[in-house]
């Protein structure tokens, strides 16, 4: 009986072991590929990644609103001068929402989002598979009970939603065993971010390309 797990069964262990733990690939002279949460001792090659959850925790939450989470996380996309998303995000900490908050600030960002809203329409909530377009609290009320949120505010006070993050992140390129390697890509990664596109100026409240 084989008792080796597959590749995919290990990461899933090392994910599980440690959020912010440091995942290593190693490419032994046989050309053998393994994965460590340790830096190995010898490799030809070594690269490593860093292991970050996305998307809102569940630990400690009540059952229910613990279980509306796991169902239907909620995504709230919102952009800089938009006072319809300063009030969305009102809406949700008053009722004692978990969510993730993605910002369409840049030209890649906003690319990005039009996949989610063709229209470039800001805020968007994703709430599970259901999409609220615009602001409208008693709109954003319903869809939020009908995906099994509690109506009143059950969140523990020392909660804390995940840190706001592009809707399209600079991906950062692996760091390598040797430092000649990780200098060029440090280098590479700063070109990227120095790369992105900003969107123009804004226009009284209104960014060039959103629609509140």
């Amino acid at each position: 009986m084989n008792y080796a797990l597959p590749a995919f069964a290990c990461l899933i262990m090392l994910f599980s072991a440690s959020v912010h733990a440091q995942l290593y690939k190693s490419v032994g002279p046989d050309g053998k590929v393994t994965y460590s949460d340790t830096p190995p001792a010898k490799a030809a090659k070594v690269e490593t990644k860093p292991i970050a959850a996305s998307g809102p925790s569940t630990s400690g939450l009540p059952f229910e609103l613990a279980e509306a989470v796991k169902g239907n996380p909620v995504t709230l996309y919102t952009t800089k001068n938009c006072v319809p998303c300063d009030d969305g995000k009102a809406l949700l900490a008053e009722r004692g929402i978990p969510f993730s908050e993605k910002t369409v600030n840049t030209a890649p960002d906003m690319a990005k989002f039009k996949s989610i809203s063709s229209d470039g329409q800001l805020p968007v909530l994703t709430i599970g598979r259901n999409k609220e377009r615009g602001f409208e609290s008693s709109a954003w009320n319903n869809a939020l009970t009908a995906a099994g949120y509690p109506v009143s505010n059950k969140l523990p006070k020392t909660y804390r939603n995940p840190p706001a993050e592009a809707a399209a992140p600079v991906e950062k390129p692996l760091a390598k065993a040797d430092d000649q390697t990780a200098n060029q890509a440090g280098s590479q990664s700063t070109q990227g971010r120095s790369g992105d596109t900003a969107l123009p100026p804004a226009v009284g409240n209104a960014p060039p390309g959103f629609r509140f």
